[in-house]
């Protein structure tokens, strides 16, 4: 096999795992996240403790608070900011129906927009039936590439 004379080296890597931040509480190999050279990948996080359990149970606020902060914990770890966050999925339970449905997002939407900068990542948000364990009712993840902060919005 041929090696091309311009084929980069393995790619640098680094398991990102803030202290503070919620831990299986059975052994598991997953991860807060990864940096991968200049990419970041936050996992799932949750409204959780350090054991896993359910912050703000029942209060959309308080969980999308909780869970922005820690993606903000992995992010920062990671050498990365809001700003360089290219790629947004969150994942939200809500139980209501009609006008009550448009207030749990406001409310959820309200808090998110003090953390994203504009313009914000591409988002994709998908109401779900649930999430790992009853009372949790919001869940994001993130990709980031380090440095693109200072990329300004083309209209």
């Amino acid at each position: 096999m041929t090696q091309l004379a311009d084929a980069p080296g393995p790619a640098e890597r680094q398991r990102l795992m803030p202290r503070g931040s919620w831990d299986w509480h059975i052994p598991t190999p997953f991860s807060q996240g990864w940096r991968v050279d200049n990419l970041l990948f936050v996992g799932g996080q949750l409204s959780a403790d350090e054991h896993g359990n359910v912050l703000g149970e029942g209060d959309i606020e308080v969980q999308t608070r909780n869970v922005f902060d820690a993606v903000t914990r992995v992010l920062a770890e990671g050498g990365a900011t809001w700003r360089d966050v290219v790629k947004m999925n969150t994942y939200y339970v809500c139980e209501e129906k009609g006008d009550a449905v448009r207030e749990f997002w406001e409310k959820m939407t309200q808090v998110r927009l003090q953390y994203l900068p504009t313009p914000g990542p591409a988002g994709t948000a998908v109401r779900v039936a649930g999430l790992m364990y009853d009372g949790f009712l919001i869940e994001v993840e993130a990709i980031a590439v380090i440095g693109s902060g200072s990329i300004t919005a083309t209209s």
